[in-house]
């Protein structure tokens, strides 16, 4: 099946050709990174953790997402996702890997990362958080190339494999559970140390997941002769829907707790996000374009005539992905040490040899979805 994902037409060629352009430009600035060190980024003493990690924890909630396709499908037996459930544990696969990369590329030495297996410490949430995302990418592979394979061969996939996808449902829950406790038991930390860390990870990752997934399922209707069908679109955008409202309530209930109490090493944080501290307000724009362009998310997923409409639907689905981009990479991580534990302020800015190796890892898991895609639909013999 994998070599279907060698053949192609001019404009798959392309794609292709642009993604490898892209890795190439990137590898060379990690290679410059390799060798000089995080120096070339924008890190600094009081910020440690900045773009790489901000789009680790995105993507690990974009690999989580895949559990709103394979619950309803396995569990519930609802056929309308039969034709889409493929598509979402191949992102789920995709995004573990770009998971890797992002704190592949964060390590600076990156073969230190040998030692979370060589010299584990089972009290340590990274290592649990490397257990669970490695389990739940084998997972994803395995379940997915078994149950293509058996629809190559028109058989029913084998009785096995069924315990494994019930297991890969809680495990795609705990994936984002424990990289949320990463942050969240950390005391020196104020403004990640919050009990709702968690169900707020779940609530943007079951909203940005979908919303991506239908963006890719329309891509794939447009220039292919996969169409999944207008039910699946539709029951997806309801599910990106209600997570978006608990996404933005729980943003909403932290916002008053910190306001309501007052307390300087919580609301600090805060005035920064939104108000800057002083002269410092580099992620001010930012997270009023997140906070603008999630309220528009919302407009048009909640009423019923502008979800229908696919072409709002498409407007609405990419509003709800960069807001919670904005919101759970950038503004979710720097700030938390944004003012640092006395207080001070030391601002961080992405430098370019950063963008471009973030990039580069983008780009990776754009080919590996690419890829995987090719062999679905090639599978399915629904290719232009």
């Amino acid at each position: 099946m994998i070599e279907n994902a060698l053949k192609g037409g001019k404009r798959y060629w392309s794609w292709i050709a642009f993604l490898l352009v892209i890795i190439a430009v990137g590898g060379l600035y990690w290679l410059r990174q390799f060798n000089e060190g995080l120096t070339i980024t924008g890190l600094n003493r009081d910020v440690s953790w900045g773009l790489y990690i901000a789009q680790f924890t995105f993507m690990v909630g974009v690999a989580a997402s895949a559990v709103m396709v394979v619950l309803p499908y396995y569990l519930h037996n609802y056929k309308a996702f039969g034709k889409i459930t493929i598509l979402g544990e191949f992102v789920a696969v995709g995004a573990c890997i770009m998971c890797m990369g992002f704190i592949f590329v964060d390590m600076g030495q990156p073969f230190r990362i040998t030692n979370v297996f060589l010299h584990p410490s089972p009290n340590s949430m990274m290592f649990w958080d490397t257990v669970v995302l490695m389990g739940y990418l084998v997972l994803n592979v395995l379940i997915s190339f078994v149950t293509l394979h058996s629809e190559k061969k028109s058989i029913a996939p084998p009785k096995w494999i069924r315990p494994i996808i019930i297991l890969s449902i809680p495990w795609a829950v705990s994936i984002h559970t424990v990289t949320a406790f990463l942050y969240a038991g950390l005391v020196a930390r104020p403004f990640w140390m919050t009990a709702v860390m968690a169900p707020r990870f779940l609530a943007t990752a079951f909203s940005a997941g979908p919303a991506l997934l239908i963006l890719l399922a329309l891509i794939l209707r447009k220039n292919t002769k996969f169409d999944t069908g207008k039910e699946p679109i539709q029951k997806l955008a309801i599910i990106v829907t209600y997570a978006m409202i608990m996404n933005v309530f729980l943003l909403l209930m932290e916002i008053f707790t910190a306001v309501y109490s007052g307390i300087p090493e919580h609301l600090d944080h805060f005035k920064y996000l939104y108000f800057g501290l002083g002269e410092n307000t580099a992620l001010v724009p930012w997270m009023w374009t997140s906070a603008v362009l999630a309220v528009i998310a919302l407009v048009l997923l909640i009423v019923p005539q502008f979800r229908k409409n696919e072409t709002l639907l498409i407007w609405g689905c990419i509003a709800v992905f960069i807001s919670i981009w904005i919101d759970k990479g950038m503004g979710m991580i720097v700030t938390g040490y944004i003012p640092n534990p006395l207080h001070t302020v030391t601002e961080y800015v992405p430098t370019f040899p950063e963008v471009m190796i973030t990039l580069m890892v983008w780009a990776l898991g754009g080919l590996i979805i690419t890829g995987l895609y090719k062999v679905a639909l090639s599978v399915r013999k629904q290719l232009v």
